[in-house]
């Protein structure tokens, strides 16, 4: 299996074959669901189902917790249980072939599909990919804001929702992944914790909350800093705001079938939460146990258990994205599942320069969906860990980046339909219409996007301020009933550059030609404005 890691070491490795194999046993009904509609607060938080509510999303049978009872009846037929779905309606076990054939003539039992793919299992002989945790490269040093992290935010153009308030407040993110150790003690992740925006957490490997345990893979915690890191005047994420579930899907001693469900059900606790984005840069193809890796026939977003779940998610109006892969420069080169879904939005990487990164894996899937949808830096990108700061390479980090901007404009605009969102994203990317098989549409562009819609009738707000004249030459000027406590002028790169108080006007007559953001504080809350310096 060839996982989306920063780190990655070969290592052989070589095991005995059990004679059994995993399965997946799907159950014909759930016969308590009118329990459930009665009441889906007992299984859905409100903020689940408001998210439904707000995009107009029906609950269904998918939603209804799995009936207990036949769990019972397969430990009561000796299988152990410690996996399942409600999405799926099923349990994975592991089965021999008789087993198999006695679990098919059960009652409660729909039907019983096998996780292997190739048939009889070999002794796999060959290195696979394992990684270590990561190590500081480059400490961020410089006094601006944004510090290391400005060059990424800038590529995709985040800075003006920021400036426009917008910095993922309100909006929950999860991150599934390998674990988190630091981000409960290091400053990098203190303002999270001071500020409550580190919501929960679960390991769905080892069942457990442990997920900061020191002797876990920091590739969770260095994802997360990719959005929500933040020391003062060295680096800032890409959606510092936004709330946060951290759940543990990846055991990373061993590369088997078992991490596909234990995803779905991180995915299926994060739609209980209410989450509005999920966020994975993990990927699956090649397992410890041949008989269970796919083909690039098999990449066409239906047939892993794992893209299964997380379509599921997507239909659920989660905005769900995933890396697509660091195979690019390898034999296999193809994406990685489930960034194969067609409703998952699959993001490559780009180095600084806005030049696709050699390792960024190919797509379009094995159906022909254009994948990734698009890309942002993942070559010598910036994150952190612990107290610092430091670089590494991958679309792991990419792929954090762009859930932020989502992050962003979902605050801003949160009830625009998810499909919709994809689409504008795609549009408004730096290679639209054409694409690459590498970086899709090519780098998005989030502020573009803020701004176009914000020009559209599709957002209508009733307007407290105007600006005028704008374009502006001289003195800009606010007309309003408000009283006005202070105006604060940024640049396009986020800069404060003037502030003035009590006045509605002020002047911009030195100003360069271009885009400029005005903050108009008011005794109880701020505005945002842009204006043109012509």
């Amino acid at each position: 299996m060839k996982k989306i890691l920063l780190f990655c070491f070969l290592t052989g490795y070589s095991y005995s074959i059990a004679q059994t194999q995993l399965v997946f046993v799907y159950f014909k009904d759930k016969p308590n669901k009118a329990v459930f509609y009665a009441n889906p607060l007992s299984e859905l938080s409100q903020k689940s189902l408001d998210r439904r509510t707000t995009l107009g999303i029906s609950l269904n049978d998918q939603d209804v917790p799995i009936e207990q009872s036949y769990i019972q009846n397969l430990q009561n037929l000796g299988f152990t249980v410690t996996d399942y779905s409600k999405w799926l309606n099923g349990a994975a076990v592991n089965a021999t072939p008789a087993q198999i054939a006695t679990l098919q003539t059960q009652p409660f039992v729909l039907s019983v599909e096998s996780f292997a793919r190739n048939g009889t299992p070999t002794v796999k002989q060959t290195p696979v990919n394992k990684w270590k945790n990561p190590t500081n490269t480059q400490k961020g040093l410089t006094n601006f804001e944004y510090g290391s992290g400005t060059l990424q935010i800038d590529q995709v153009n985040i800075r003006p929702l920021h400036i426009a308030g917008f910095t993922g407040t309100g909006i929950s993110i999860a991150v599934i992944d390998t674990g988190f150790p630091t981000v409960n003690t290091g400053n990098a992740f203190l303002r999270l914790r001071n500020n409550n925006k580190i919501k929960a957490g679960y390991d769905f490997v080892t069942k457990s909350n442990d997920i900061y345990n020191p002797s876990l893979n920091a590739h969770g915690t260095v994802v997360l800093g990719a959005i929500g890191g933040y020391l003062e005047n060295i680096f800032v994420g890409s959606a510092p705001d936004a709330d946060f579930y951290l759940y543990r899907s990846e055991n990373t001693a061993a590369e088997i079938p078992e991490e596909e469900l234990y995803w779905i059900e991180a995915a299926e606790e994060a739609d209980r939460k209410g989450v509005e984005i999920i966020t994975t840069s993990l990927g699956y193809q090649a397992f410890d146990n041949p008989q269970y890796s796919y083909t690039y026939a098999d990449m066409n977003g239906t047939t892993s258990f794992i893209a299964r779940g997380a379509g599921i998610a997507a239909e659920k109006g989660i905005f769900v994205l995933a890396a697509a892969g660091n195979s690019g420069d390898k034999p296999w080169h193809y994406l990685l599942t489930p960034s194969d879904n067609a409703k998952v939005f699959t993001i490559g990487a780009v180095d600084s320069s806005g030049n696709t990164s050699v390792f960024s894996s190919f797509g379009p899937n094995s159906l022909g969906v254009i994948k990734p949808d698009g890309s942002a830096r993942g070559t010598a990108t910036a994150t952190v860990l612990g107290d610092t700061t430091f670089t590494s390479t991958g679309t792991s980090l990419a792929t954090p980046i762009a859930a932020g901007g989502v992050a962003c404009l979902l605050q801003a605009f949160p009830t625009m339909n998810r499909d919709q969102l994809k689409t504008k994203l795609r549009q408004t990317a730096s290679l639209y219409p054409n694409h690459t098989d590498q970086i899709g549409y090519g780098i998005l562009n989030f502020g573009s996007l803020y701004n176009g819609v914000l020009n559209t009738s599709e957002i209508v707000k009733k307007e407290k301020f105007a600006l005028f004249p704008n374009p502006v030459k001289n003195i800009l000027n606010i007309a309003s009933e408000d009283d006005i406590s202070s105006l604060e002028i940024y640049d396009n790169l986020g800069r404060l550059i003037r502030k003035v108080s009590d006045q509605k006007s002020v002047r911009v007559d030195d100003f360069a030609k271009g885009i400029y953001y005005l903050k108009i504080q008011t005794l109880d809350k701020g505005y945002y404005k842009k204006f043109i310096k012509e």
